[in-house]
Formats: C-alpha cells, structure tokens, sequence
C-alpha cells in the first residue's frame, strides 16, 4: 500500500493504491469508500482486491474536511452527536456533485500510470460510495466497465441528482446488492432503479441479500461474514468478466 495525493482542482485529495504482486500491467479498479471514511477495515477492500490481480485506487472523499483520525462506526452512529457532526462536517463536503468532480482526476491519476492496462475501469462504493460508483457510471460512462454497489442508499431517490436518472447514459455492466434491513434502499426504491436501468438497457443485476445495511465492513455493527464472502464471489466475478476478459 502506499499513500498518495491527488491534485485537484481546489487542493490536494489523499488516496492510497494497492498494487498486485508480479509484473503488470493490471486492470484498475476505483473503490469509493464508505460513510465512515478511510481506515482499517476500508484499507482491507483494497488489499483484498490487489490480491485478485487490480491496481486500486481508494480516495478519501472526506479530504474537503481536512485531516481526521479512523472514526469507528459503532461509536458514531451509536452517538447521535457524533452522528450529526459526521453529517455536517464531512458528508456536507462530499457532495455528489463534487465527488464526481474529483472522480475526473482519479480517472486521469489511472491513466497515468504505467503499470496499468489501458482501458476502461471497474468501479466499486459501499454505503454512499455505492451511490458514488453508480454516478460515475453514469458520468463517465466512456472510462468505466463495469460498478458494484454495495448497501448503497438512495439509489433511487426523488433527489434531481439520483443516480437512477442517469440510466440512459450507462454503459458499465452493473450490480447492486442492497440489504433486507435497509432503510436508505426500500423494496420500492430497488424496483425503481430496475425499472431504469432496464428501460435503459443496462446489463445489470439487482439482488437483496439476507443482511442488514453496512455488512461487508469488518467494524460494523452490521458486519455478516457470510454476506461478505458472497459480496466477494459476486465482485470479482463482475471484475473478471468485464477487466480481465
């Protein structure tokens, strides 16, 4: 693993990069980070990933926040100060709109480097990041082959920049597994982010898994090592189809 920073355009975002063993060059893979930010459990995805042969890129969307220690996630949510201030402070800084700014220069910093194939990358976001990875998709649907959203939230909202409304300009294969518990992604919204990416013509694939929302990292209350285990089958799979093919 190493540290990094980004250039953009209003200052500096850290990120980290994890690179296979052996000699590339390898697919890339951008990984958006969960609502808790960058830290042990987040620094785990990637190292898993460079396991199974990508070149990842994991940016800290919360740099507009400045500098932070690991926040632990039971603490914030379970303290409904914490939990606000983690909305006022950090969320209020990572905007969709700005997220896909930076996303432009994640983008770039991929293609830059040597010890990645050229080519369009896959994308992977766990609770906001999985609203992040869809609008990416949708954003930038020249340079990505292929998003995974994981107990993302509000995927399809009535919000005017809903990531379901960019349907129509998808070209990435997509999955989303949202949770049986899971009150930022209803029945009812899961059916409305279908209905578009399939009026869109969008290869995807849309599953509820038996877990509750946050289930894939390890410091979560939500933490389900089984679902885990399947989130890992269903990613690479998606990864190995569209980056390794």
């Amino acid at each position: 693993m190493t540290r990094i920073e980004i250039p953009i355009d209003d200052g500096r975002c850290p990120a980290y990069v994890f690179r296979p063993s052996g000699a590339g060059p390898w697919p890339a893979v951008l990984v958006y980070m969960d609502g808790v930010g960058i830290r042990p459990a987040m620094l785990e995805i990637g190292e898993r990933l460079a396991r199974e042969g990508y070149y990842v890129l994991l940016p800290d969307l919360f740099w507009r926040a400045g500098p932070y220690a690991p926040m632990d996630p039971r603490e914030v949510f379970g303290d409904p100060v914490r939990r606000q201030h983690l909305f006022d402070t950090y969320f209020a800084r990572a905007t969709p709109a700005l997220v896909m700014d930076d996303t432009r220069h994640f983008l770039d910093y991929l293609a830059a480097q040597a010890d990645v194939r050229p080519g369009a990358v896959g994308v992977v976001g766990y609770c906001f990041g999985g609203l992040m990875a869809l609008s990416a998709a949708g954003t930038y649907p020249e340079r990505i082959a292929a998003v995974a959203s994981f107990h993302g939230g509000r995927l399809a909202s009535d919000a005017p920049d809903s990531p379901h409304r960019l349907a129509p300009k998808m070209k990435a294969r997509v999955y989303v597994a949202g949770a049986i518990e899971d009150s930022t992604f209803p029945d009812e919204m899961k059916a409305r982010l279908e209905a578009a990416l399939r009026e869109a013509g969008v290869a995807h694939r849309v599953e509820t898994y038996p877990a509750r929302h946050g289930w894939v990292l390890r410091d979560t209350a939500a933490y389900d090592a089984a679902a885990t285990e399947r989130h890992w089958a269903a990613l690479t799979e998606l990864f190995g189809a569209t980056l390794k093919a």
